[in-house]
């Protein structure tokens, strides 16, 4: 019987063993009653290993989305239609890399990347015509937005109190998430310190005006850029730790902050490890929360949505991928996740279809109305393999995260560098095991010398028109407001940016004037600066 305590055991970068999970826990030939530790309780009892809700998907199927945006507005909100009309129950928005690095679509830097792998957002017009005819009281959006998170929520909000809804009636989520920026997707904006006070605004200032937004979505895309499953989960919750710190000194208690903390993950094909991943996070988090002085049980659970189909996607024979994202969305689906999007199966190298993009979301449908995975709450539970596997991952996470509390917290290890140093070296472990023919991934390495006939795969087309087309529609939004009004807001913003209040509220201002993204980010930037990455190696 494997003792607490004793996590993965040292992967040699020589050879990989094929007998150990993706975080180097070793597998056994068979499970049975001598791998147990002990039965967790129901699903719905504290420490939620089972699910965080008794019953589950019986009372609600996890939220349906499908990661969309862009090009122009006009193209994102006929996107947002279709989808809508297939039967998505949710929005998930994509936005640009000018967007979300805070240039406008005019800006010599923005030259090539306007609407390329999101929609071009530069003001409150374009978030006006991105949702125009979606009723934003039914229909809850999640949008993948860190650096300038707070100006889309505002403008997010401006757009819904334009349709008439009222405070308690908009719903849905941002990321918000800078730690996970400057550890593993590189969209910085600034420096660390005034990353964390402007996303601790949003998520104050939002806590006590928004009660159906989730403030912050606490994202591991530590596991796209190398990170093994225990790492991603380890890396996840002490970001989480490093908020729940950060809004405790702020005065707010675990009670009010944790009910609207969200956490957002990636799923691979490595079935069970994935589902014992998310029982052994939902635990830990637990048990944290309830330390940190949690008292209510909506405050201690785990909230946690999903993309299935991030880099385990391949270009090389892209149907292929169908498997990959079922596999993904029926691990997610055993593992009680709240929300759920997947990956077109062209998504490795182009904008998803239509056809693409309705098909992946069929694959959710199909799961969730065909078999019996919806109907019964966590439907592995007692397996011998996955609650061993499940106390295994919490050994294996827990390691990961005392070494962190060690090193000072997760600010401290981004700020010197060591955490992105262990995903680098991880991701060259990972590479080179595949290169070499180690790790078997369909279609590319394996069968091995099979010649390889690509068929060909209708992509969704994008234009340069279209980014024109965006900026001569930003000039327009530039010719017809009021001056004075945005010179105004922005002096308002670095004035505030200088002191020590709550942003939000000049934000929101600077939007209803039609300050543009570049506009309020550059009247931070001079203020916060610009953040400069450790040297790694």
């Amino acid at each position: 019987m494997k003792k607490r305590g004793s996590g993965p055991e040292p992967r040699s970068t020589a050879a990989v063993d094929p007998y150990r999970t993706r975080s180097g826990i070793p597998l056994e030939p068979y499970y049975g009653p001598e791998h147990l530790r002990s039965h967790p309780p129901p699903p719905g009892v504290f420490p939620y290993t089972r699910g965080i809700h008794r019953d589950m998907y019986r009372g609600k199927v996890w939220t349906m989305r499908q990661y969309a945006g862009f090009g122009t507005p006009v193209q994102t909100n006929e996107r947002f239609r279709f989808l809508l009309g297939e039967g998505q129950t949710g929005l998930s928005l994509a936005l640009d890399l000018p967007t979300q690095l805070g240039l406008d679509s005019d800006d010599p830097l923005a030259l090539g990347e306007v609407g390329k792998v999101g929609v071009a957002v530069d003001s409150l017009a374009d978030m006006e015509t991105i949702f125009r005819g979606i009723p934003l009281d039914r229909v809850s959006t999640s949008m993948t937005i860190n650096g300038t998170a707070a100006i889309l929520l505002a403008m997010y909000e401006a757009v819904a109190r334009k349709q008439g809804v009222p405070a308690d009636r908009i719903s849905g989520t941002v990321q918000n998430d800078p730690l996970k920026e400057i550890g593993a997707r590189g969209a910085w904006i600034f420096p660390l310190d005034p990353s964390m006070r402007l996303a601790m605004d949003l998520v104050e200032d939002t806590l006590s005006r928004l009660p159906r937004f989730n403030p912050i979505s606490i994202a591991s895309h530590y596991r796209d850029a190398g990170a093994n499953p225990a790492e991603e989960m380890a890396y996840t919750l002490s970001a989480g730790i490093a908020y729940a710190r950060a809004l405790m000194s702020r005065g707010i208690s675990p009670d009010d902050f944790g009910t609207r903390l969200s956490f957002f993950f990636y799923t691979y094909t490595n079935f069970f490890e994935e589902v014992a991943k998310y029982r052994a996070g939902r635990r830990i988090w637990a048990t944290w929360m309830k330390e940190a002085g949690a008292t209510q049980e909506n405050a201690m659970r785990m909230r946690a949505a999903c993309v299935c189909g991030g880099h385990s996607l391949t270009r090389a024979e892209p149907l292929n991928n169908l498997a990959r994202i079922t596999i993904e969305a029926f691990a997610v689906a055993c593992a009680g996740l709240q929300s759920v999007f997947t990956a077109a199966y062209d998504e490795a190298y182009a904008i998803p279809t239509e056809l693409s993009a309705k098909t992946s979301l069929r694959v959710q449908q199909i799961l969730a109305l065909e078999t019996e995975v919806a109907k019964v709450a966590d439907p592995l539970g007692g397996s011998y393999f996955v609650e061993s596997l499940t106390d295994s991952m919490e050994d294996a996470i827990r390691a990961v995260m005392e070494e962190i509390e060690k090193r000072g917290g997760m600010v401290e290890v981004l700020r010197t560098g060591w955490l992105q140093r262990q995903i680098a070296q991880r991701a060259y472990e990972h590479q080179r095991a595949v290169d070499e023919g180690q790790i078997p991934v369909v279609g590319v390495n394996w069968p091995k010398d099979l010649p390889r006939e690509e068929a060909p795969v209708e992509v969704q087309p994008l234009s340069e028109e279209a980014a024109e087309e965006q900026r001569r529609s930003l000039e327009r939004v530039r010719r017809e407001r009021d001056p004075a009004q945005v010179e105004k807001a922005l002096a308002r913003v670095a004035d505030e940016a200088r002191g020590e209040g709550n942003l939000m509220p000049a934000i929101r201002e600077a939007v209803l004037a039609y300050a543009t993204v570049g506009e309020i980010t550059s009247a931070l930037r001079r203020v916060f600066g610009t953040y400069e990455p450790p040297s790694l190696f």
